[in-house]
């Protein structure tokens, strides 16, 4: 199954950009995956093809128009029914590793990219629209964050990466960040890679590798340890179990 991404975007030309370099432009020439960036202008019905108009309200900036993009999104989804429709905006949920999964064994996806000050909420409430952040921060549109969401998204089709394997251990995939890699030279400006990884004992090896990722997930991000010491402590249930009173 090809992976087909369509792109609702007022700059095409920024696609397949990156993404047709390194892993994802080889399977992008091997057929593993299929970019169709679509202008939204071409779906304005004035003849200065505007997208936007002024906020409700009063305020700075100018907000993408509902009615301009709901044909554009009706347009891709006649193309590709079935996929999901994601609009790129910091207002929506955080992108994980898991939605990226879910997204990387499904048949593709639409991407509506934002820009301005925004999208009309409207949109979000006529068409089943998920709104999608890559992170707390602004870009100048949703380009940049499609980029990301494809790429993640395209590594994980079958045959991308070298093998099956390469992204199981990987950060997030467990909860937890990765554990540090080290190779050649042994020595580099006086610092050695760890006894325990030139071994050779590969019990002791993971045992380190685990409890690496969980020294800088704790210290790092401890919003992600909390949730992963949270899903330890789950029942089988689902009911999370009360710690022993010593």
């Amino acid at each position: 199954m090809t992976f087909a991404a369509t792109i609702l975007t007022l700059y095409p030309e920024m696609f397949p950009g990156p993404l047709g370099l390194s892993l994802a432009g080889r399977a992008l020439g091997e057929g593993k995956w299929v970019c169709d960036p679509v202008q939204i202008r071409d779906f304005a019905t004035d003849r200065h093809r505007s997208v936007d108009d002024t906020p409700a309200g009063g305020g700075a900036g100018m907000v993408m128009r509902a009615d301009v993009l709901a044909r554009a999104v009706d347009h891709a989804v006649d193309r590709q029914p079935g996929v999901p429709v994601l609009a790129m905006t910091p207002r929506g949920r955080p992108l994980t590793q898991a939605r990226v999964r879910d997204l990387a064994a499904g048949p593709g996806a639409i991407i509506l990219c934002g820009r301005f000050e925004g999208i009309d909420e409207r949109l979000f409430e006529a068409r089943p629209i998920e709104p999608v952040s890559i992170g707390d921060y602004i870009l100048s549109g949703g380009e940049m964050a499609a980029l990301v969401l494809l790429d993640a998204c395209i590594r994980l089709l079958p045959g991308v990466m070298g093998a099956a394997s390469s992204g199981d251990e990987e950060s997030f995939e467990s909860g937890l960040l990765e554990y540090p890699h080290y190779t050649r030279p042994a020595e580099w400006e006086g610092r050695t890679i760890p006894e325990v990884l030139r071994s050779g004992d590969h019990a002791k090896i993971e045992a380190w590798r685990i409890a690496m990722a969980e020294t800088d997930t704790r210290l790092r991000r401890p919003d992600l340890w909390e949730r992963h010491e949270g899903a330890r402590v789950q029942s089988p249930s689902g009911a999370r179990q009360q710690k022993k009173e010593r």
